[in-house]
């Protein structure tokens, strides 16, 4: 069956790092676009970053521009978020997904997701 387990996050200071991955499994991972989201409480999930099936191409919303990288590695089925320069505002539960095509910054394109690993930024 398909599986995305996420893993990577914890507490960190202001200022500080983290690397999310996300191991896929059950399908066949370099023919979907992956996306990260993620959730804060008492809010609804948004989009944080995707990339396309090859890596070529990915997108971020404005609030983490120049902030974080998503990429992946097809070989190992895995996907990652490099999330640099935290900020408290960054604490929420981060999700990785897979859908078959990317047409915006929408969970609609999503089919499969994952259970969700917890970030907190302290500041």
């Amino acid at each position: 069956q398909v599986q995305l387990v996420e893993s990577g996050g914890g507490l960190v200071q202001a200022g500080g790092s983290l690397r999310l991955s996300c191991a896929a499994s059950g399908f066949t991972f370099s023919s979907y676009v992956m996306g990260w989201f993620r959730q804060a409480p008492g809010k609804e999930r948004e989009f944080v970053a995707a990339i396309r099936w090859s890596g070529s191409r990915t997108y971020y919303t404005d609030s983490v521009k120049g902030r974080f990288t998503i990429s992946r590695d097809n070989a190992k089925n895995t996907l990652y978020l490099q999330m640099n320069s935290l900020k408290p505002e960054d604490t929420a539960v981060y999700y990785c997904a897979a859908g078959k095509y990317y047409t915006g910054p929408t969970l609609n394109d999503y089919n499969y997701w994952g259970q969700g690993t917890q970030v907190t930024v302290s500041s």
